[in-house]
């Protein structure tokens, strides 16, 4: 297989510490949330003094505001949109698509690659999966955490049916397209690693600050459609116990129409220096 499919299986071998890495520090900071959930209960987290959490802090819990921080589902949902969590997204997504096409062209190697009797979209669709494929691993990490908690506890699976666990997966999957499709675009138009780095982080990073602010602050609230994580909601999820379809259609035809730009961008690209 790895014969088939050399540039997928080069790009994860080459970056195999750092994705180990990155799947152990998911797997450790999830499992903390489930333990602090299942040890403290969320309504005395988040409610001293009698107080609530404040409003804004629904960007916190992954919700489009059904769903209070100060609740199981709300708390885990925190496990699923926490900075610690988007930042080993963006990691992962964004070596690996920055190596796909950028990083070739800086270092000067890609007309190497394209003396072989390789297509450029057999380039482009190899390191896709691998970018894809990574993404799948850190999410499908997150998302067995939570669910081996949930199980363990019956508080928590009380207030979380375990179809909810699986559904806020799916959604982080949509997530993750969304950022992967703006990257490879950059990427495959672009000249250098920072291009796409930059890219990932305004996109995710950014992101994630437009939507709090939205939240916080009601003049700026329209700007919430403009954030990915208006539509990423795992704390509906984990309380519904269903996928919001709506949501992650957009979040996946966001990440699809960047890996068709990507494409039509590679096979219109001139790699002379």
């Amino acid at each position: 297989m790895r014969g088939r499919w050399p540039l997928l299986w080069l790009a994860l071998y080459r970056r195999r510490t750092m994705l180990i890495a990155l799947l152990i520090g998911m797997i450790a900071f999830e499992a903390l949330i489930v333990v602090v959930a299942d040890t403290i209960t969320p309504q005395d987290l988040f409610s001293a003094g009698g107080k609530g959490p404040p409003s804004a802090y629904r960007a916190f819990s992954g919700s489009s505001g059904g769903v209070s921080i100060a609740s199981y589902p709300g708390l885990l949902g925190a496990g699923l949109v926490h900075p610690f969590w988007i930042a080993l997204q963006l990691t992962a997504i964004g070596s690996l698509a920055a190596a796909a096409v950028a990083a070739d062209v800086e270092s000067g190697t890609m007309e190497l690659i394209m003396v072989r009797p390789i297509s450029r979209t057999r380039l482009l669709a190899e390191r896709t999966a691998a970018v894809l494929l990574a993404a799948l691993a850190l999410n499908a990490a997150a998302t067995f955490t939570i669910a081996v908690g949930v199980v363990l506890s019956p508080d928590i699976h009380h207030a979380v049916p375990l179809r909810g666990v699986f559904a806020a997966g799916v959604m982080g999957c949509g997530l993750a397209l969304c950022l992967i499709g703006p990257a490879l675009a950059v990427s495959a138009a672009g000249r250098r690693r920072a291009q796409v780095l930059g890219t990932v982080i305004a996109v995710g990073a950014a992101g994630f600050a437009i939507n709090f602010i939205a939240l916080a602050w009601t003049p700026a609230r329209p700007l919430r459609f403009a954030s990915p994580f208006h539509y990423y909601t795992p704390g509906d999820a984990l309380a519904d116990g269903t996928v919001p379809w709506v949501s992650f259609l957009v979040l996946a035809g966001t990440g699809l129409l960047g890996i068709l730009v990507a494409h039509l961008a590679l096979l219109r690209r001139d790699f002379t220096p």
